[in-house]
């Protein structure tokens, strides 16, 4: 998905702060992905240990926690006392957030002499008698839970509510303040040392706790909602607004601070954050595990961070924001239907539900189910036609979808909602002019890739579209061929982009500089159909016909669309005509690489 809501980037801002700080080398487990197979009850999915081992391995390497598990507990059945297969399985039902299994299995590998000492089963039996009020046992396990940075941290955060439960809110603070550490601990220790002093009703010593976090980092969500909200119970409404309306000045339209200076221009006071221990331990969960979700799926690592957002969700099953870390989670990879799945569970009532409706519509259109997608968001609009989140997603399944006629008018739907347009707002200018350049209405898509530019002065993509769109109509070149080489040294690494410079110089006739760079795109991008098909065309130009027909039939192999396909056979059966100049018709990397802005 192309672009990201403002909402969804706000969402991560509570623990923006530590991101840059957690430690890089975080323990990878398997991750969850489809439903588990339906395998009759009590018998193996197949033949054996080493089969289903095998079997789960592959899941394990799919990221599919579901099958994972359903193989190890089946190769569990066959050798029970296997200590590597129960803690495999242990992890997969944990990222499946089938947590009062792995609470089981937790507990025989503590049994275990080589696991005896697995501080993540700790940390779920913590968790679990956390939420069964056990909080004696919740403290005892979370003691031996800690072990690095973040686990140190999160079995500190819990055991602090722990104690709060037990009534010891002396002992929770002073447990929270004495942990040593990085520096980025410093917000969690205080938003949750807040968080506690407010619930047992220490006003005074909870302000001073959430004002300080909010002084380290004004534009972390859940420190701005603590605060905030505190200063509003306590008679200080107008700053209260003040902080709320300097967070949604920085990102906008998150739906729960516009609700909550909504409540605030009613003369109303907010809610506390957490109202209870549960609550409290599982905002300590999701505060981490957003912030770690975050950063592995950047890394591309399956992560510690799915596991503490299960954990969240089995204290707390309706908690919304970490319905929307979850989900993120599996968009980032590529389980669509998963992130149907979660965003279906975001309660009726909440104000993250329109967006989560949003979100499951775009889902739709990943699965190809894009009538379905259309439909949905047609029905929020008419619901809310001033909803700019919604318009802009129509607009974007439209345009993904190659519906180039009708995209223009939903984008200029979307901009008509937008009164002072800003350098946030250059991509609606920019996927409608897309839009108006591949329907072939060229004036106006100039204005409005001008436009997306004005916004965004030097934006590669940008540059890369109008400059090449310029020299593929043999117009404005040498200003055209400026703002691709530009596009170029601000993206030396896009291989669509210098496939961009590389088709311009061709366009141009300058052979020589057309391979060099037409080479080095392929490089960049091997797999791409339409830049080997490109380095083919310049080959051929040059009289390297061997090496153009051995592109050519690379490109064939690598599934081009249709009708780039039949012209690539077509080529590679009569070569480039000898009369013809550089064809203008093959331009999709140009327009791919536009499309991915």
């Amino acid at each position: 998905m192309v672009f990201k809501f403002s909402f969804r980037a706000a969402a991560v801002a509570a623990v923006a702060v530590v991101f840059a700080a957690l430690p890089g080398a975080l323990s990878a487990q398997t991750v969850m992905s489809h439903p588990p197979l339906p395998w009759p009850q009590g018998t193996a999915p197949l033949g054996g240990v080493a089969g289903n081992y095998l079997a789960a391995r592959q899941a394990d390497a799919r990221r599919d926690a579901a099958s994972a598990a359903t193989y190890f507990r089946s190769a569990l059945k066959i050798e029970p006392n296997n200590p590597e297969l129960l803690e495999r399985a242990f992890y997969a039902v944990l990222a499946n957030g089938e947590i009062d299994e792995a609470a089981k299995l937790g507990k025989r590998l503590l049994r275990m002499e080589r696991t005896a000492r697995n501080p993540n089963a700790r940390l779920v039996l913590g968790v679990q008698a956390l939420k069964r009020k056990q909080y004696r046992t919740a403290r005892s396990q979370l003691k031996r839970a800690a072990r690095g940075p973040v686990a140190d941290l999160i079995a500190t955060l819990l055991a602090g509510w722990a104690l709060n439960g037990a009534k010891n809110t002396k002992g929770a603070i002073a447990l929270i303040d004495e942990l040593p550490g990085p520096e980025w601990y410093a917000i969690f220790k205080d938003l949750h040392a807040g968080l506690i002093l407010d619930l047992a009703g220490r006003r005074k010593e909870a302000g001073a706790r959430f004002e300080r976090a909010y002084s380290v980092d004004s534009s972390a969500l859940r420190v701005v909602q603590a605060y905030g909200g505190w200063l509003s119970r306590n008679g200080r409404r107008d700053e209260a607004l003040e902080v709320f309306e300097k967070f949604d000045a920085a990102l906008p339209r998150h739906p729960l601070v516009r609700k909550a200076i909504a409540t605030l221009k009613k003369g109303r006071s907010l809610p506390r954050l957490v109202r209870n221990t549960s609550s409290g331990a599982a905002e300590a969960l999701y505060g981490l595990g957003a912030a770690l979700a975050r950063r592995e799926e950047q890394l591309s690592l399956s992560n510690r961070g799915l596991a503490y957002l299960q954990l969240a969700l089995y204290l707390q099953p309706k908690r919304a924001l970490a319905l929307l870390s979850l989900a993120d989670l599996y968009e980032a990879m590529k389980k669509p239907q998963l992130a149907i799945d979660v965003y279906s569970r975001m309660p009726k009532k909440s104000s993250l539900r329109r967006n989560a409706e949003i979100q499951m519509a775009l889902n739709l259109d990943s699965l190809d189910r894009s009538d379905e997608a259309r439909k949905k968001l047609e029905k929020l609009i008419a619901q809310n036609p001033d909803d700019l989140d919604a318009v802009l997603a129509l607009g974007n399944v439209l345009r993904e979808r190659k519906r180039y006629s009708e995209c223009p008018q939903v984008y200029g739907q979307a901009i008509d909602l937008i009164e002072a347009p800003t350098k946030a707002n250059w991509t609606v200018f920019y996927f409608r002019g897309i839009c108006y350049e591949r329907a072939k209405q060229w004036d106006k898509a100039e204005v409005d890739l001008k436009k997306a530019l004005e916004l965004y002065p030097e934006q590669p993509h940008v540059l890369n579209y109008l400059g090449y769109s310029w020299i593929d109509q043999g117009v404005n070149l040498d200003e055209g061929m400026r703002l691709i080489r530009r596009a170029v040294e601000q993206r030396p690494d896009d291989g669509y982009i210098v496939d961009s410079l590389g088709w311009a110089y061709y366009r141009l006739g300058d052979y020589e500089k057309a391979i060099k760079h037409l080479e080095r795109a392929v490089e960049l991008k091997p797999m791409d159909p339409t830049i080997n098909d490109h380095l083919g065309d310049v080959y051929w130009k040059v009289g390297r016909r061997l090496e153009a027909k051995f592109q050519w039939t690379h490109a064939r192999d690598l599934k081009p669309e249709p009708e780039d396909l039949a012209k690539i056979e077509a080529k590679l059966e009569r070569g480039l005509a000898e009369d013809t100049g550089p064809s203008a018709a093959n331009s999709e990397t140009q327009k791919r690489a536009g499309n991915g802005g």
